[in-house]
């Protein structure tokens, strides 16, 4: 690819000088990555980024469905109390050292016992992993798990370097090492992430970039200027209102798929100074549900994205075997809404709604701050740089946040670890422990009308709660230089090299 400067966000005129390759392909993302270590990390562009630099014990193809990767078979034992996998030969991690089941075991003992890991709770069913042989791992289950494939096919299959991830302690995402077609060379915050592709991968010769830079540019708009310009060659998440200028343009390609995720507001129900007697959203669920009824979900998605998402009320999109048609899409409705704030002896509500610092998504507080203010509630917007807020989403520093989850192939990964009491990224701190038991009695079930069932109750109970009030369900929309040829759009929205190549 050709070696030019890029636009920043501040000022189109801005250029940044940027380490040539032989054949780089510049990827803009929507925001910088947090911590590139699987771990601990959280963002989605952090998992574009580990993408394309860890492999996971196995994959997802573009249908959803589970395929090899590092693990080249696996069964469960008929009592589903064990998952035994059979493991890739031949395979090294980018420090040279090679991979065995014995890295299975160490890896999976880190991300169940790392103190700063937020893969604990997906993982809360596996009680021990041996090493049966060189290339075989069995996973001990203490109760069967539906869910432990997929969870696999996340960041808690990805295999890192247990030297590396041992000397390096919880500052190994500022120098991951893995197995993968690229690793890592260089970061600057901010600016750029650089990998450079690691010749001994077992599938090397399916990558046809000597580098792959990521540049963080929040602004959908700047994203696709540099595309234009020939200074990207690849975006991820093209805004609605470009689409029509990316399929018009005869330089550029398009692609789009729905997503397996959703967008919504996290509300901060007991975690920390956010929430509290100085905040009343945090202890009446009645001004969360006001809240959610004040949006008009159809008009948000009309006004902001074209139509061309799918408004939601559910961590599941309506069309999801898993969506629970019991709990439709509320419509807005104003007078219950003021009921319900009444019911509880307020009138107004002064809030905050933290969102990130893109115009798409101030744009879509903005909308919500003008619907919500018929009800009631007098909401500032505050923007962020994500992965601050994320920061201070973690530390309980927040009233409600515009957040979301970019979606898993099984909807556990969608719920569970968000809204159970000891879930990994349950950031509202909300705890019901009937829930929790639903949500239990879901992974432990193999029978899928089972499952949808607990999921369904566990629903029914949430849309009383309402510590998530969910909004939409995006699409991912990615456009690229017309140069650029073989991108595979996946549900998950990650980005995935293999095949791909540019003339």
């Amino acid at each position: 690819m050709k070696t030019t400067t890029l636009l920043t966000s501040v000022v189109l005129a801005t250029t940044l000088a940027l380490p040539a390759a032989a054949a780089d392909l510049r990827i803009g993302l929507a925001d910088d990555p947090d911590t590139l270590d699987p771990d601990q990390s959280r963002t989605f562009v952090g998992e574009i980024v580990m993408a394309s630099m860890c492999d996971k014990l196995v994959g997802i193809a573009p249908d959803a469905t589970i395929i090899p990767q590092l693990a080249t078979e696996w069964a469960y034992a008929e009592d589903g109390m064990s998952l035994t996998m059979t493991l890739r030969k031949g395979v090294t991690f980018q420090d040279g050292s090679s991979f065995t089941a014995e890295d299975v075991v160490r890896n999976i003992d880190r991300s169940r016992d790392l103190p700063e890991s937020r893969r604990k709770s997906e993982l809360t069913s596996i009680a021990s992993v041996t090493a049966d042989a060189e290339d075989q791992v069995t996973f001990h289950l203490n109760a069967p798990d539906a869910t432990l494939l997929a969870r696999l096919a996340a960041r808690s299959g990805i295999m890192v370097s247990p030297e590396a991830a041992e000397e390096a302690e919880a500052n190994f995402g500022s120098q991951p090492v893995c197995i993968g077609p690229y690793k890592f060379r260089e970061r600057v915050q901010q600016e750029r992430i650089v990998l450079e592709k690691d010749p001994s991968y077992y599938a090397a010769s399916d990558f046809h970039f000597d580098t792959v830079t990521y540049l963080p540019i929040p602004d959908a708009t700047v994203r696709l200027a540099n595309l234009r310009s020939g200074d990207l060659d690849l975006v991820e998440r093209v805004a609605t209102s470009d689409v029509a200028t990316v399929q018009g343009d005869p330089s550029l390609s398009y692609a789009e798929v729905q997503s397996l995720g959703y967008q919504g507001i996290v509300v901060n129900v007991a975690n920390g100074a956010g929430a509290g007697e100085d905040n009343p959203l945090s202890q009446h669920a009645e001004l969360r549900r006001a809240l959610s009824l004040s949006i008009d979900r159809e008009a948000l998605n009309q006004v902001v994205f074209d139509g061309l998402f799918t408004p939601g009320n559910q961590p599941f999109a309506p069309g999801s075997t898993w969506y629970d048609a019991d709990t439709p899409m509320p419509t807005r409705d104003v007078e219950e809404a003021r009921r319900l704030m009444a019911s509880v002896g307020v009138d107004t509500l002064d809030m905050t709604l933290t969102v990130p610092n893109n115009p798409i998504s101030q744009q879509v507080g903005q909308v919500i701050q003008a619907m919500a203010s018929e009800v009631g509630f007098n909401i500032q917007i505050q923007a962020l740089e994500f992965a601050t807020l994320l920061s201070s989403q973690t530390a309980g520093d927040y009233q409600a946040d515009l957040s979301g989850w970019s979606g898993y192939v099984d909807p556990d990964a969608n719920l569970n670890q968000m809204v159970t009491c000891a879930g990994g990224i349950n950031d509202t701190r909300y705890c019901n422990e009937e829930v929790d038991q639903l949500l239990n009695d879901a992974r432990s079930a193999t029978d899928p009308d089972e499952r949808k069932t607990s999921y369904d109750a566990a629903r029914k109970i949430l849309d009383q709660d309402q510590p998530l009030i969910y909004l939409y369900h995006p699409t991912w929309i990615w456009g690229m230089d017309a140069a650029v040829s073989g991108f595979t759009p996946y549900p998950d929205g990650l980005i995935r090299l293999s095949g791909v190549s540019a003339d």
